[in-house]
């Protein structure tokens, strides 16, 4: 058996990256080894071009901001999702200057939303409203003029009917992130301390919790096909899809009653460059009734190693895979006695996932295509095509009154004693990745959380820690900015 480890992180991805880097600030003594299978890290859903890079903030997202029965906008998940966005700037800019970032990774390009109708304008207007009260959201513009939202996204506009109605909403400080460059620069920078490890190549087969409290970890290395076991303190796993399968191993009695059905994501990659320098934001509209909120559609700028790019979707697909690199036989082997009841709950409660899901498998690349028309009127055919970016597993658990719910977002698991937590779940997950690791913090290392040292450390990273960004406006002002001068973002 190989020495023991303080930290285990199962996953090189932006998860695994960012909980490694916190670790190692707060506790630079630490001994921590992090387990990736692939040949290199941030190659599943952290890799740029298998997601959005959005840098979701809520600024344009429609689904994070209800509308009540009563007509009212609630808009508290859009507030967190934003302030956990301004979280996560401030630990890139704490890197950048840290020179651990040396690589562009984020740029300004502004957040809309587009919608058509009487009912979506009306939402959209009552969803400005609400939100411009928080420092967060105040300068979000709102548009039902032709011109000016011409000006904005002249591209989507042309050969529009003028009397076509709408209603924009935009946000000038929004960003475009490419969340592999900065797992890269943080996994790097790891790579040179002495005290941590980075094992590409390995892949965890098995942990079992031992009396101690500690956990072996079963490990083989897929070059020389050799297995060993190591021991660890504190396992996280950080897997993405893989992380279910690993929770599920670990035999905690929190994991039980979760299940997880794989969505493939589509995107349609625009391949004419003059095209795409046309087009300057991410526009997203609103799903179609009856479909899921993962549905909606999103024309998105993108700039991915130095070069420009454009997509548009999502169009989702049917995958057995827990991972894009996954097996075929990875949803069979998920199924356990704990969690067949809440999945088979879910898929009699989520009819509409299913008929959406079916129905994206079966339309023809003319449907899709039309779908993308209505966003952009003059595209062509010709330049456009069809590509697979990452692999999602929306979360299924037990519910006492349905039996089954499906689970939006991301979900923290952990044992009861602190020395294993798993992250399950998506999207806005790489985001808010930084507030996600001191979630897990909370509940896994309380007592050291409360220390002075801790918290020096963590303010050096984190200015804001413990205070509001949503409450204190001047606060978040300054932040903002601050941030955005650092990273070269508009103010």
């Amino acid at each position: 058996m190989k020495t023991q480890n303080d930290i285990t992180i199962i996953g090189a991805g932006i998860m695994g990256a960012t909980m490694a880097m916190i670790f190692k600030k707060v506790m630079p003594d630490s001994k921590i080894t992090i387990y990736e299978r692939l040949n290199k890290v941030a190659s599943e859903s952290s890799y740029s071009w298998n997601n959005a890079g959005t840098g979701h903030s809520a600024f344009c997202e429609l689904n994070y901001t209800p509308e009540q029965n009563d007509g009212s906008i609630k808009i508290d998940k859009a507030l967190t999702i934003a302030s956990s966005f301004e979280v996560s700037r401030q630990f890139w800019a704490y890197l950048k200057d840290q020179k651990i970032l040396n690589t562009p990774f984020i740029k300004t390009v502004p957040h809309m939303s587009f919608v058509w109708g009487d009912h979506n304008i009306r939402f959209l207007k009552k969803r400005h409203a609400a939100m411009i009260k928080f420092a967060l959201f105040e300068d979000m513009k709102y548009s039902e003029n032709f011109d000016e939202i011409t000006s904005w996204v002249p591209m989507m506009m042309k050969n529009r009917d003028r009397n076509e109605k709408m209603g924009v909403t935009r946000m000038q400080a929004g960003t475009d992130v490419n969340f592999d460059v900065i797992t890269r620069g943080i996994i790097d920078y790891l790579d040179k301390n002495d005290l941590a490890e980075i094992m590409l190549n390995h892949k965890v087969k098995d942990l079992k919790k031992q009396k101690d409290g500690s956990w072996n970890i079963k490990v083989k290395n897929l070059v020389t096909g050799k297995t060993e076991t190591t021991n660890s303190k504190f396992v996280y796993i950080s897997g993405g899809g893989g992380s279910l399968p690993l929770l599920q191993k670990s035999g905690i009695k929190e994991g039980k009653g979760y299940g997880g059905f794989p969505v493939s994501g589509k995107f349609m990659k625009c391949t004419n460059p003059d095209v795409i320098k046309e087009h300057n934001a991410k526009v997203y509209g609103k799903a179609a009734e009856g479909s899921p909120p993962m549905s909606m559609p999103h024309l998105d700028d993108r700039r991915i190693d130095g070069e420009d790019g454009l997509l548009f979707g999502p169009y989702a697909g049917m995958s057995m895979k827990f991972l894009k690199t996954g097996s075929t036989l990875d949803l069979i082997k998920s199924l356990r006695w704990n969690n067949i009841m809440p999945m088979l709950a879910v898929a009699k409660n989520e009819f509409g996932l299913i008929k959406y899901l079916v129905g994206q498998v079966m339309q023809s690349k003319k449907d899709r295509f039309k779908f993308l028309k209505l966003y952009f009127p003059e595209a062509k055919e010709e330049d456009w095509e069809l590509y697979t970016a990452g692999q999602r597993v929306q979360i299924m658990k037990k519910d006492k009154e349905k039996g089954g719910v499906l689970k939006l977002g991301t979900e923290i698991i952990h044992s009861e004693d602190g020395s294993l937590a798993a992250l399950l779940g998506a999207s806005p997950g790489a985001s808010t990745a930084v507030t996600t690791t001191f979630e897990i913090l909370e509940k896994c290392f309380a007592d050291q959380l409360e220390s002075d040292d801790w918290k020096e450390k963590i303010k050096e990273m984190i200015p804001t820690y413990e205070k509001s960004l949503i409450n204190d406006a001047e606060l978040c002002r300054k932040t903002r900015k601050k941030t955005a001068e650092v990273l070269g973002l508009e103010a």
